[in-house]
């Protein structure tokens, strides 16, 4: 009885978090879809009257849109394949080669994810100057591999921990070399461990604002949150449908892949703890 108690209240508070965070995107989604007459209404309807796909049609014809989106893209895969190169070796020898504080190198990894990029702006700032790498993709995307490489290395480390150790013994014996053995056995039987760890890399460089806007000074350098984020300072009352379609836009493709790939980053996750 207790238990079913316990399950009642943990879904009485998904319930409640589910809805702080859905009404936001309501009313981004109900803004998106307003005339600009219906936009003075407020808060007074939440459904439009006469809903409409302009807005949307109005931001994707825009070629500079456009360009922003590819900036976002771009940037977010490669610093997302950075950070899963940087984690691969890092996450098999924390899995796989027995060595003293093995365990506190993995908690550091996590006590470094858990620290915000607005501590180490300023000095990242001067240091990617210092290196004539301002305004320039590589700088962010470097910065973007070494903020993601933390958790695909705890990911990863997940992945490889449920591959059966007896597999990489049994090539060991018939002399392959541990990087042999990482290449040709690990790697293709971690692929989804390797493609959730990716994935979410990814969404966090795509949803990242403060080290594109420090580092990228071009307009056409920008990626789509830095862009909306200026769009937005200049934005009046009757544009206001605009800025919210475009935020929709932004936010679309990072919840469509955890819709549509969440079976598969779960299985990653959970991959290790249900090993044997």
């Amino acid at each position: 009885m207790s238990a079913r108690w316990g399950d009642v209240a943990t879904y009485a508070v998904l319930a409640v978090l589910a809805v702080f965070f859905a009404v936001p995107f309501a009313w981004l989604v109900s803004l998106a879809v307003r005339t600009p007459a219906e936009i003075y209404l407020g808060a007074a309807r939440f459904i439009p009257e006469t809903p409409t796909l302009d807005n949307f049609r109005t931001i994707l014809s825009d070629p500079a849109f456009l360009i922003y989106l590819w900036n976002g893209l771009k940037l977010s895969a490669l610093g997302g394949a950075l950070a899963v190169v940087l984690a691969i070796p890092a996450a098999y020898a924390c899995a796989r080669v027995p060595f003293r504080g093995r365990q506190v190198v993995l908690v550091g990894l996590l006590a470094v994810q858990m620290i915000s990029p607005l501590v180490i702006l300023v000095p990242l700032y001067r240091w990617m100057n210092a290196l004539d790498l301002l305004n320039r993709d590589v700088s962010v995307i470097a910065v973007y591999g070494a903020l993601g490489m933390p958790l695909a290395v705890w990911l990863l480390k997940v992945a490889f921990d449920a591959i059966p150790i007896e597999l990489e013994e049994a090539a060991s014996i018939d002399g392959a070399s541990r990087p042999v053995i990482l290449m040709r056995i690990v790697l293709p039987l971690a692929r989804s461990g390797i493609a959730s760890a990716f994935i979410l890399a990814m969404v966090m460089n795509w949803s990242q604002f403060l080290i594109p806007f420090i580092l990228l000074e071009r307009d056409g350098d920008w990626p789509i949150s830095v862009a909306i984020f200026n769009f937005a300072g200049s934005v009046s009352a009757s544009t206001t449908q605009l800025l919210a379609a475009a935020c929709l836009v932004a936010v679309m493709p990072a919840v469509l892949v955890f819709i549509l790939l969440q079976r598969m980053i779960v299985s990653a996750l959970i991959g290790g703890a249900v090993k044997g």
